[in-house]
């Protein structure tokens, strides 16, 4: 058996030094398992290369367990959502375990098939066709406000049912709770929790209680009518569920493109050959998502009993974090795994994760992500950077997100082709 290494940081906190990426490396090379000892006293332990944390996502044994995590967080100083004081994403796919991840996941399953969603695809044109009307005069704007937060926002709250008065709130409200310190952050849950209580209450006036839920015009009055009529979950359960499709349902996607494109920026070689060859786009969204994914890490696997992981014992009940950016980036599992290229045809990446809590999303951000950066890379052929790319920041604390802060970008200006971007963004 192996001993672990230990590494010292706070890793909710601390944002490692240079190149995440080169950080990555040097930990991968290192060793696969390391024992993270916070100065909270919150130990939790990494998992870095592909094969391992291939590993933890599909067994069993390493479970959600959101009451021992939240157990270990309250021992450690953090505050705790519970029930009268939490945040609207406590009780969530992504925080519970069969048989309730399988209850609640089964409620929404079907809005998110291939064929459901390969259906809205006329719809996410029109929206990215405004959207690209909207910046074609100007020139130069910051793609990240402009373009790659517009376009999820509106597709996911469309499917929602969520006013379009509503959505630039949304914003404000989720970057909050992102860039909040976690000792803030359940504050920084409340504007938001409140505002979905209303937003049930309000929509449970207008239901037609006749048609079942399946039938009604959007996801909120489907999940109301299962909660109400159906008793398929609690009304907690529907608060966070309907969080969870808000927030995940548009900030991968936003990320997707932000990283994807400033990818291409990067590597204008790839971006010449992705424009002389359009039918790349498909491959190219795959590369992103494995080159500089939307997701960094996930937190959160506890295992029932001890492991053994590449030779290292990990022990029950620990909190296991798994490195999706350093396992995307492991030579053992990739060819050239620095070097971005979007012909890659073995790219079985974990940007979505693996095993039952695959991003039930994941067709969704793919087929945005394609439409976005294929028909931006085609309006606006000569686009850049209009900043060194030293000048770029990401969003911190919340280090399980690869999120830029802005993209500003520059570009011919061309006259509108379509003047319906108001149309487009207002149903």
């Amino acid at each position: 058996m192996n001993e672990p290494r230990t590494l010292t940081m706070d890793w909710i906190r601390d944002e490692p030094r240079g190149d995440l990426y080169a950080f990555y490396d040097e930990l991968r090379e290192e060793a696969p398992i390391y024992r993270v000892s916070r100065p909270s006293g919150l130990e939790t332990w990494l998992v870095t290369r592909y094969d391992d944390a291939l590993a933890v996502l599909n067994d069993t044994r390493f479970g959600k367990q959101p009451d021992r995590i939240e157990q270990a967080f309250r021992d450690a100083g953090f505050p705790v959502s519970d029930e009268d004081n939490g945040s609207p994403l406590r009780r969530t796919m992504l925080t519970t375990d069969p048989p309730d991840h399988t209850r609640l996941r089964g409620l929404v399953n079907r809005a998110f098939t291939p064929r459901r969603i390969n259906a809205l695809r006329p719809r996410i044109e029109e929206i990215t066709n405004g959207l690209l009307d909207a910046m074609a005069p100007t020139g130069e704007t910051d793609l990240i406000t402009a373009f790659a937060f517009p376009l999820p926002i509106t597709v996911i709250t469309e499917l929602l049912g969520i006013p379009a008065s509503d959505r630039d709130q949304f914003r404000v409200w989720v970057d909050e709770m992102l860039d909040t310190p976690p000792e803030e952050r359940l504050k920084a849950d409340r504007p938001l929790n409140g505002y979905l209580r209303d937003l049930v209450a309000r929509r449970r006036e207008q239901i037609d209680w006749s048609l079942p839920g399946d039938a009604q015009p959007d996801l909120v009055s489907s999940l109301i009518v299962a909660r109400d009529r159906e008793d398929r979950l609690d009304e907690e359960e529907l608060i966070s569920m309907i969080a969870l499709l808000l927030v995940a349902g548009y900030i991968t996607t936003v990320n997707l493109i932000g990283n994807g494109m400033l990818a291409l920026f990067r590597r204008p070689d790839q971006m010449r050959l992705l424009q002389e060859r359009p039918e790349l786009i498909t491959s190219a969204v795959e590369e992103f998502l494995r080159f500089d994914g939307p997701v960094t890490q996930i937190l959160g696997r506890v295992p029932t009993e001890d492991v053994v992981l590449d030779g290292v014992r990990i022990p029950e009940g620990s909190i296991v974090t798994v490195v999706l950016a350093s396992a995307d980036h492991d030579p053992r599992r990739f060819d050239n795994p620095d070097t971005l290229d979007i012909t890659r045809s073995r790219n079985d990446h974990l940007a979505f994760g693996h095993g039952i809590h695959f991003c039930l999303g994941a067709p969704l951000a793919r087929l945005e992500g394609q439409i976005a950066i294929g028909s931006l890379v085609k309006r606006f052929p000569d686009i850049s950077l209009a900043v060194p790319v030293e000048e770029l920041r990401y969003r911190r604390p919340a280090g399980f997100l690869r999120a830029l802060d802005r993209l500003p970008v520059r570009f011919t200006p061309t006259a509108t082709e379509r003047m319906v971007p108001d149309v487009a963004l207002a149903r």
